[in-house]
């Protein structure tokens, strides 16, 4: 085959997915390859880049750590899939059912009866020795001996075919979300040929899932809530844990989230609390409790453990299950195998050795330099070594390691991973790298249901040996061929929706992200406000034909503590630009405002995700030391512009949920404090009656265009205050804010009963009433121009810090939940 294939390698010794040993092309692969014939590499770059661009625009990522790029690193997904035949699969997926089958009955004797340990099948030191070995759970019996409610398998295909597993995955497997998100990406980028090779589909098992998990639940009949708790967004598999919730239908929740409550669980929601009746965790075993488990950790639940020893919570996976997870596990398992159930493994693990028998550590030091060695247990901190690697004399000192502590070392044979072909589009060619395969299962009533596909983990590069996600991995879908169901890929819901049960409002908001919204709402205005005074104080800077408004702007932006105290203008406006460190800076509350969209992503849409995007990719234009003032101008035009889409999406694009409303009460009090403060100091400072500094007032108030169309006429004091102050129609005035803010906190008081505070309504009342002719004359009965001024300053000031009052109170109502009021639970 010329083109595409010219340069594709055939080497000895590795099983090739694509090809046979001679080079002739696989069966099953065929049709996939007569397809990339046709296409040619033009076509084939431009599926590949439009891949890419729908896993960006998705906000698909996995933070490797220590990565520049960290928790925005975009998944790596290739074009070309791995294929599978049914019949193969078949013999894999019995495989895998036996193996989850087996590891449950494992986890319920070591948790319960405990007869493996003195029936000598399994080590007691693998077990006691593990950290993952939770002592707290002994003897807590799970729902119908379901422990293990998700499995997942790493495998590996050895040069003669055979598939061998590598490692089990039962504490919180990872992976499933990513492999729907790639199947669906992969499928709308290959129609055709997924329509022809009638791939089989993947919603049967989240459908699953979903299932198990409502009959497992104590929910004593009603409809029981069940939840997905994750450690948030700086863990790896962050993304999935939103793609998952969103897709099955479950709050996305963190630890401080959660509480209990005489051994019952429940969500902090801003009606109350909601009981919770299943938590599916990917959040690690010792992690999840910090009253009786680990006592550091700030991510789990105080009390977790005790509701799932009464029974008033289903924890999935059930808790100590990642005590499995040892390597040193797999060269017992074919013997407990025979002792539960009578048969062989028909899926092997990897030849693996557990130093903690002397025979065993004696034949694996024999053979060092073919092996790698890992450790047994979680805790110990190493990379896999290869004995290959190592001198002689480095050899010699991992064998004294290993002799020192045996029970610590588990010796591996080495896997020699199969390949597969990839799509590198800048060479327009195909190459090799090697790939692992994790496939999932879930339990049901009958026993383990197979995912008919999974996660392909491909390596970074052509000669790695090693598949690492957190060494810059990347992904395939993994189509497996033949007996398509004929639904697609979207499953139906679990039952069907009366009209008695419609509803219109979010049961199940945590506080948390309310509170997130609220802020993302606060720290939307508050960029806005700080981008426009400094583009302001940059232009006026720039122009320097007017040093009083410039004079006026710089002394506003001080008394608002925008600009740092010590340096010449030229570094103070740098540093109010860019620097991170200052709390008070623009790039700082842009950081601020992209922290608290991430914690509320799973509320925003697609389009206003995107319009974050595409706003970080602006903020990150500050951080260009070498950029000048004139090229910073450009940038806060853009920033400005980006923050009126954020706006717009908050108008339109969302729905009039609570959590709506209280990003928009952050959104107003924020807006609020900023014309307040704003124009206080500016009606003390000197440009009061300066034509260019009530032009930069209005720029600053976003009102420049109404003024112009109104009045056809240069700035002068009264009508910009009229403007900015009195205009109940001008969403940019004082009195309109004030409006909505005292309707919206009126409303809050009824709907939570709480009582009100009527600071808000008096001050707008006596905004409301003040006169405009005061300032027409020097004087005005006794009282001078400067007097009303600065009386009205006086009133303004007392809005901004009223309006922070409110905010205060509202944190400490709807997200502390410190009061009776917001501590009720609510009924179901």
């Amino acid at each position: 085959m010329p083109d595409l294939f010219d340069a594709y390698p055939l080497s000895a010794g590795t099983y090739h997915e694509m090809l046979e040993g001679q080079g002739a092309v696989r069966g099953h692969w065929q049709p996939l390859c007569a397809y990339l014939q046709r296409s040619g590499p033009a076509q084939l770059a431009q599926r590949q880049a439009s891949l890419t661009r729908q896993l960006r625009e998705n906000g698909v990522t996995y933070n490797v750590y220590a990565d520049p790029k960290g928790a925005d690193r975009p998944w790596e997904l290739d074009l070309l899939p791995h294929l599978l035949p049914a019949a193969e699969w078949q013999q894999l997926a019995a495989g895998v059912e036996q193996r989850a089958r087996l590891l449950n009955a494992v986890l319920a004797d070591i948790y319960g009866p405990q007869q493996l340990i003195r029936e000598g099948l399994l080590p007691a030191e693998l077990v006691y020795g593990h950290n993952n070995f939770l002592w707290p759970c002994q003897g807590i019996a799970a729902p119908e001996g379901t422990y293990l409610h998700i499995y997942a398998v790493d495998l590996a295909r050895a040069p003669d075919g055979r598939w061998w597993v590598t490692a089990d995955r039962t504490q919180a497997p990872s992976g499933a979300g990513f492999a729907l998100e790639n199947r669906t990406i992969v499928s709308r980028a290959l129609p055709e040929l997924y329509r022809d090779l009638q791939v089989q589909h993947l919603s049967g098992f989240f459908r699953t899932l979903q299932q198990t998990l409502a009959r497992l639940a104590p929910s004593d009949k009603d409809a029981p809530l069940v939840v997905l708790l994750t450690p948030g967004r700086f863990n790896e598999s962050y993304f999935e844990h939103l793609y998952l919730a969103r897709q099955l239908g479950y709050p996305l929740v963190e630890g401080s989230d959660l509480t209990v409550r005489d051994a019952t669980v429940y969500l902090k929601t801003l009606s109350g609390l909601r009981r919770v009746h299943a938590i599916m965790r990917r959040l690690d075993d010792d992690f999840c409790d910090p009253l009786e488990l680990r006592t550091d950790s700030a991510l789990g639940v105080p009390g977790l453990l005790d509701a799932v020893r009464q029974g008033r919570v289903l924890v999935a996976n059930a808790l100590g299950s990642g005590v499995l997870e040892s390597p040193g596990l797999l060269g017992f398992l074919p013997a407990i195998n025979q002792r539960f159930f009578a048969e062989d493994l028909s899926l092997p693990s990897i030849a693996t050795w557990w130093c903690g028998e002397p025979p065993v550590m004696a034949r694996a030091l024999e053979q060092l330099p073919m092996l790698v060695v890992r450790p047994a247990f979680p805790s110990q901190s190493f990379s896999p070594v290869f004995g290959r690697d190592l001198d002689p004399a480095q050899r010699q000192a991992l064998a004294e390691r290993i002799q020192a502590r045996p029970y610590a070392y588990v010796a591996q044979a080495l896997a020699q991973l199969s390949q597969a072909p990839v799509w590198q589009a800048e060479q327009g060619q195909l190459q090799a790298r090697a790939i692992g395969m994790r496939v999932y299962a879930v339990a049901t009533a009958e026993g383990y249901r197979v995912l008919p596909g999974g996660l392909t983990r491909v390596a970074a590069q052509a000669d790695a040996e090693v598949v690492s996600m957190q060494r810059g991995g990347a992904s395939k879908d993994t189509w497996v061929l033949g007996e398509a169901a004929p639904q697609g890929e979207q499953w139906r819901a679990q039952r069907t929706i009366g009209v008695a049960e419609l509803i219109r409002q979010d049961p199940y908001l945590p506080s948390r992200v309310v509170e997130n919204l609220f802020w993302f709402g606060r720290y939307c205005e508050r960029c806005d406000a700080s981008a426009r005074l400094l583009r302001i104080i940059l232009t006026r800077y720039l122009d320097g034909d007017d040093p009083l408004a410039l004079q006026a702007a710089v002394e506003l932006a001080d008394e608002l503590s925008l600009l740092p105290e010590e340096g010449d203008l030229p570094g103070r406006l740098r540093a109010a630009l860019d620097d991170a460190d200052w709390a008070f800076s623009l790039r700082a509350n842009l950081l601020r405002l992209q922290w608290a969209a991430s914690q509320v992503r799973g509320k925003l849409s697609r389009e206003n995700w995107q319009a974050l995007v595409e706003l970080q990719r602006e903020a990150q234009c500050l951080e260009d030391g070498e950029a000048d003032f004139g090229e910073r101008v450009d940038v806060l035009n853009r920033l400005v512009m980006s923050l009126a889409a954020l706006s717009g999406f908050a108008l339109d694009d969302m729905t009039r949920d609570e959590g709506w409303r209280f990003l928009m009460l952050g959104r107003r009090i924020e807006r609020l404090q900023s014309l307040c403060s704003s124009l206080a100091a500016f009606l003390r400072g000197p440009a009061v009656y300066d034509q260019a500094g009530l032009e930069w007032l209005l720029e600053l108030g976003n009102s420049s265009i109404t003024y112009r169309s109104r009045y056809l006429a240069v700035a002068q004091l009264i009508p910009v205050l009229d403007l900015l102050l009195l205009d109940e129609q001008n969403p940019h005035a004082v009195l309109f804010q004030l409006k909505l803010l005292v309707r919206a906190n009126q409303r809050l008081s009824e709907e939570f009963d709480s009582p009100r505070d009527p600071a808000l309504a008096l001050l707008a009342e006596q905004l409301r009433h003040f006169d405009l002719r005061s300032l027409e004359h020097p004087l005005f009965g006794n009282a001078s121009v400067q007097a009303v001024l600065a009386g009205l300053a006086d009133l303004l000031q007392a809005v901004a810090i009223a309006s922070g009052e409110l905010s205060e109170r509202l944190a400490l109502r709807h997200f502390a939940h410190v009061d009776d009021v917001s501590q009720q639970t609510v009924s179901l």
